[in-house]
């Protein structure tokens, strides 16, 4: 039950007048509208009467939005007019009331799977210019069908060609004409001068009474036909009307359509004042209102903009509108369906027209003119493809093109070279910035977009065009370059190394530490081994050299100390390894000390420097943070552990003669090290016999015993001797501390 009526919770007293009027408003408002846009779903004008009052009370009871209101609506009876069209079955006629409840309860099948899938993430592949291009041709083409009954004549159907053909064969009736003519220059100049007014209701007043007083039936003026008063009857639609693939495949534009155009509506209404929706209940109550439309026989209903609006200008506060609302539609169906009979068509056509011109997306095409041709040729192409070649066709193109334009702008993001302006910190635009020039010796490139096999060309061509005579390093500022994939990182690896080769280093740089990730997941780890990716534009320049006079000044003096160095340095390694920072220093660290056991005594100081020097230490950490962690090991009261390889390896010799007593250990790690240490005693000439006489067999006690006897014959010590002390160092080793002297006597 926490699902039912969400927004009445929690209401209050005064509230009940504002939704009482605004309710009653929007009853008054929606009668002509939804007759009007029930007629464009190919349905006599009472169906958008039934259409307002079952499916509002569903809406009313499960929306999350306390100011959105649902009904019959111009988008979905436009789309399903359309398919009627592209179906070949006429305007109001029998077929077309069998076949459209069928559609609307399979939009509403399609609305309810949404809300199960929580569809509504994918509103953000559907560009607004296609869907501005569909639905202004859906409008356009509906208006075509409409014009002849605004002449006296008959709706038409299909695309363009036939309404084209259609329109030409009207026998136009002139006081038809005249009245519709005379209502839409007064709807069109009211929406100008009065937009807020509902002229609508006066409009439809005005021809009833024109009607009355002027018998415009017996001056061949159509009217509506008379209405059966009574609420509509539930009832499964008729199946058979309408094959199963045919109703899904129709069906599901416009289910899309709904779901976008609601969705996107609801939450601009609820980030403007301040309130938050639940996407997938909303389609759940989209479904449970289009179901209840097909159970009475009308078209899909759809979230109006125009009635919301006018909701929040009489300031309703909760969905008790729609409810009131809906009341009113039934009060009409039951004692005030004498009235309809009474309205002429070409007055409703001239509604209908009005509401149509509306949705016509006029100002975005013009918006789009002017800021991006591109996007207006999208724009176009949905438009054109449904009002020539019918609805489901323009959307495919529509969306189609929609991800092709998503290819193109990744496939062409922004890119400039920057440069420094004298005495102020930061870069800018070379081709912006009148006094920005650029650094001696180095480029400066930014690439701002993820970096894909669709754009690693136009990347590489950059980088380049970049290397000129004197250019010793290409700097990318990569802050726009989000991800990486496998052809893109490849590409980098290539490029690095062809610069290398020319003397040029190359720097990925200011980008978030994913980008890190993924290229390690994709081979691509060299560039942050070798130093070729720096977490700041600085860190390069200084890497590279740049980082010096007139660069120098204009980094302010509390940017470069805030931070100490070393700290810095933990940090950049931490940028770019993520988890496995601390292991990677470990293993450099480890790395280090390795190379100083087999390295001879006097030699080491001078292997160390080395070691330190080697182009900052893989790249991303420097001498003064390995020094660090060397310094950690030791006062972490380190051990050399020597294996049993110590039998043919000259480095572990070295090191078995060269460690301090009180650091010394044996190992085995297990008896498959001691297999290793044979077999790679061998390939280093040892003869197999002499492994025999020293470790005739196999085990961890034997392999144990042949190391302690090698590091003392290294040594020159006593094998007890030396046991003693190795099991001594074990103690500390495990215990921290030198008890049990006389068990170590024993």
């Amino acid at each position: 039950m926490r699902y039912l009526f969400p927004t009445g919770k929690g209401y209050q007293r005064k509230w009940l007048g504002q939704d009482v009027l605004s309710g009653v408003v929007i009853a008054a408002v929606s009668i002509p509208i939804s007759m009007g846009y029930a007629q464009i779903a190919g349905l006599p004008a009472v169906y958008g009467l039934y259409g307002s009052l079952l499916p509002v009370i569903l809406f009313a009871l499960l929306s999350t939005s306390p100011q959105f209101i649902f009904g019959v609506d111009a988008a979905p009876a436009a789309m399903i007019g359309g398919v009627l069209g592209g179906m070949g079955i006429a305007m109001g006629s029998a077929e077309a009331e069998r076949v459209v409840p069928v559609l609307t309860f399979y939009v509403g099948v399609w609305l309810l799977l949404f809300a199960l899938l929580r569809a509504g993430r994918v509103l953000r592949f559907v560009s607004t210019s296609v869907m501005g291009g569909f639905i202004s041709g859906i409008c356009c083409t509906i208006i075509l069908m409409q014009l002849p009954k605004l002449m006296g004549g008959t709706a038409g159907t299909g695309e363009l060609p036939e309404l084209v053909r259609h329109l030409a064969g009207v026998q136009v009736h002139p006081l038809s004409l005249g009245l519709g003519a005379a209502a839409l220059v007064i709807l069109l100049a009211a929406k100008r001068l009065r937009p807020k007014f509902p002229m609508a209701i006066v409009v439809m007043g005005l021809g009833a009474l024109a009607t009355v007083l002027f018998d415009l039936p017996g001056h061949g003026v159509a009217c509506l036909g008379a209405v059966e008063p009574g609420l509509p009857a539930l009832h499964l639609p008729d199946w058979s009307a309408v094959s199963l693939t045919e109703g899904l495949g129709n069906s599901l534009p416009v289910a899309v359509v709904i779901m976008a155009e609601t969705l996107l509506a609801e939450s601009s209404f609820a980030m403007r004042d301040g309130y938050e929706i639940r996407d997938s209940q909303e389609l759940l109550a989209f479904a449970a209102a289009n179901l209840g439309a097909g159970m009475v026989g009308c078209c899909p209903v759809n979230g109006s903009v125009s009635r919301s609006s006018m909701n929040v200008q009489y300031r309703g506060k909760t969905q008790a509108v729609s409810l009131v609302a809906a009341a009113g539609m039934a009060a009409v169906l039951l004692w005030g369906s004498g009235l309809i009979r009474l309205l002429p068509v070409p007055v409703l056509t001239a509604i209908v027209i009005s509401a149509l011109l509306g949705a016509v997306e006029f100002d975005m095409a013009h918006r789009l003119l002017r800021a991006d041709r591109k996007e207006l040729a999208i724009f176009l192409a949905a438009f054109l493809g449904v009002l020539v070649l019918g609805t489901i066709y323009g959307v495919v193109i529509g969306v189609l093109l929609s991800f092709v334009d998503v290819i193109r702008r990744a496939s062409q993001p922004s890119r400039e070279l920057l440069g420094v302006i004298s005495g102020q910190p930061g870069f800018y635009p070379l081709g912006r910035m009148s006094q920005a020039h650029p650094l001696e010796g180095v480029a400066l490139y930014r690439f701002s977009g993820g970096l894909f096999f669709a754009n690693i060309d136009r990347f590489q061509k950059d980088v380049e065009n970049c290397v000129k005579p004197g250019i010793r390093a290409v700097i990318v500022d990569a802050s726009g370059i989000v991800s990486v994939d496998l052809t893109s990182a490849e590409r980098l690896v290539l490029l690095y190394r062809r610069l290398k080769e020319q003397g040029v280093r190359l720097y990925l740089t200011e980008h978030i530490g994913q980008v890190n990730d993924e290229l390690r997941r994709f081979g691509a780890g060299e560039l942050i081994e070798e130093g070729a990716v720096r977490r700041t534009l600085y860190a390069a320049l200084e890497d590279c050299g740049a980082a010096e006079g007139e660069v120098k000044q204009w980094i302010p003096e509390e940017m470069r100390h805030a931070v100490p160095e070393l700290l810095r340095q933990t940090q950049e390694l931490e940028w770019a390894y993520g988890e496995e920072a601390q292991s990677k220093l470990d293993a450099m660290t480890g790395q280090v000390l390795q190379t100083l056991e087999e390295t001879k005594p006097e030699q080491r100081e001078q292997e160390l420097e080395f070691l330190l020097e080697r182009g900052r230490w893989q790249g991303v950490i420097d001498r003064d943070a390995i020094l660090q962690h060397l310094e950690e090991h030791l006062d972490q009261d380190c051990y050399v552990s020597i294996g049993p390889d110590v039998v043919w390896n000259p480095a572990v010799q070295e090191a078995a003669r060269q460690v301090p007593e009180d650091r010394l250990l044996i190992e085995t790690d297990g008896l498959g090290a001691v297999k290793w240490a044979w077999e790679e005693g061998e390939k280093h000439g040892i003869m197999e016999s002499q492994f025999h006489t020293a470790l005739p067999e196999l085990t961890v006690r034997s392999s144990l015993e042949q190391t302690l006897r090698e590091v003392s014959r290294l040594r020159g010590v006593e094998m007890n001797v030396l046991a003693k002390a190795i099991k001594r160092n074990f103690r500390r080793f495990v215990w921290g501390d030198n008890t049990g002297q006389k068990e170590e006597n024993r």
